[in-house]
């Protein structure tokens, strides 16, 4: 994206050196003035070489720069109400699991009620089936085929998301099935054969020549990520248009029953969520999208080994295959993102407190924080935790207003993982008037490996509250007074 915007630049440039050249030798009217003048309206030849080499020079630049890319609309799956899981039950669940010792337990419970998670988000299916033998009491004597994570369960949890989501954006966008050229599904933790994206194109009887991709493993920043895949495609394309995205996360074969404390965490604060999205290149539908994506930006820093295990899947010292959450990472992504974005009195400040905390070391100059919401309107900020949230309101000095939305997405939803942005920027419309037309919209999300991801929207319509919003029926108790 960059090489295109590159020269562009580059052919303004030449093209405003010439015409101011014209210009000046015009008023002058120097004799280059009227050589010039000369061979133009007399030599046919000459007029007809310039002409040609104006329009070619008009045509590459307008096919060579990026295409304009746009949300059309987006969904956010909603479970039924009989899934909510509130903290009497899953304090319930886990003292039916027999492989949970009573430390791993009382653990739990202490992180559940500091997590910020409310009573209101959404568990998979296997936490809500029936004991095999109908007696919650005989754990000790039963193997508890029920209430067990497995791969049934774990499908009906993906396919109930995936498919509710998509049902309800292609009854909002009114989209034909058939006009989608790329499908882009995201699943961190669940990789089934045949993949996810196979199964949208099966269910919705897609083209034989739609473009699938699958993404696993990328943790929570691969919804931010997989937007920003699908923007590059469209940009250098006005032959594929559409594209699909879907944002899940398998919380079923996540889930851990061991005593590894870091990885026991991810029980206490994954929820049930999934969204799905389109965007476009296509001009004609630049007025019934909601908003345009401006900026993309990811780095990755898993060259550093601390980085790299920040968030890893693997088997404690009992061979329980469990996520180990260690912690995140965020100032090497501010550093790029910030000249991108920032207004230039804030580029400014920020370079002259370098440079001056390097040259007087012992004096009292730091680098200052750039204040990033002159640059933003509006912020969804990766709610992996109470904790995460914290970290990145302290790096980046944010008010409690600015991070309201992170705050009380986690508290009704918990972390959805890669989906949560969405939420958040449900959230965001379910407040009517809070956003306007031209408002600019941050995304960010940190994921394994260690993945950051940032969106800069910029809204092309007021917004308005969907009906399939999933804030409808709750927005009237947000924000809390107390988180």
């Amino acid at each position: 994206m960059v090489l295109p915007i590159i020269h562009t630049l580059q052919l303004s440039f030449l093209s405003l050196l010439f015409f101011t050249f014209i210009l000046i030798t015009t008023i002058s009217y120097t004799p280059l003035t009227k050589l010039l003048y000369f061979l133009l309206t007399t030599h046919l030849h000459f007029f007809l070489l310039f002409s040609l080499c104006t329009l070619i020079s008009i045509y590459y630049n307008y096919h060579t720069r990026p295409h304009r890319v746009f949300l059309l609309n987006y969904t956010c799956y909603k479970p039924p109400p009989h899934r909510k899981c509130s903290y009497k039950i899953s304090d319930s669940y886990v003292l039916r699991n027999v492989h949970l010792v009573k430390k791993s337990i009382d653990f739990m419970r202490n992180i559940y009620l500091k997590s910020g998670l409310g009573d209101e988000t959404y568990g998979p299916p296997f936490i809500f089936e029936d004991d095999d033998d109908g007696d919650n009491n005989n754990n000790n004597n039963n193997n508890n085929t029920k209430n067990v994570p497995t791969l049934k369960s774990a499908n009906q949890e993906a396919r109930e998301g995936v498919f509710s989501s998509i049902d309800e954006l292609l009854g909002k966008t009114l989209i034909d099935p058939r006009s989608i050229d790329v499908v882009i599904v995201t699943c961190g933790g669940f990789s089934p054969s045949p993949s996810l994206s196979s199964l949208v194109v099966n269910r919705y009887n897609l083209r034989s020549d739609v473009k699938t991709y699958n993404l696993s493993g990328m943790g929570c920043s691969s919804g931010v990520l997989s937007i920003d895949f699908a923007a590059r495609v469209l940009r250098g394309s006005r032959k594929v248009q559409n594209a699909l995205i879907v944002i899940t996360e398998s919380i079923t074969l996540n889930w851990y029953h061991g005593e590894n404390r870091s990885m026991l965490v991810t029980n206490c604060i994954f929820r049930v969520g999934c969204a799905a999205a389109i965007i476009s290149n296509n001009p004609k539908l630049f007025k019934r999208a909601k908003m345009e994506l401006i900026h993309s930006l990811r780095t990755h820093h898993g060259a550093d080994d601390s980085s790299y295990r920040a968030a890893i899947q693997e088997e404690d010292e009992k061979g329980i295959t469990g996520i180990s959450l260690t912690k995140d990472l965020l100032h090497q992504h501010i550093k790029i993102l910030a000249p991108r974005v920032l207004p230039l009195t804030q580029i400014t400040n920020y370079i002259y407190s370098i440079i001056m905390s390097t040259i007087l070391p012992q004096s009292k100059f730091k680098p200052v924080v750039p204040d990033f919401t002159t640059a933003f309107q509006h912020m969804c900020i990766h709610t992996g935790g109470k904790a995460v949230i914290e970290q990145v309101s302290r790096v980046l000095k944010l008010s409690d207003e600015v991070t309201e939305a992170a705050k009380m997405t986690l508290n009704r939803f918990g972390n959805t993982s890669s989906s949560l942005v969405f939420y958040e920027l449900a959230y965001f419309e379910a407040q009517k008037g809070k956003v306007k037309k031209g408002d600019k919209m941050w995304m960010i999300a940190f994921g394994t490996g260690f993945k950051v991801g940032s969106l800069v929207w910029k809204w092309i319509q007021d917004s308005n509250q969907d009906y399939d919003n999933p804030w409808n029926d709750c927005i009237h108790n947000y924000p809390l007074k107390v988180w």
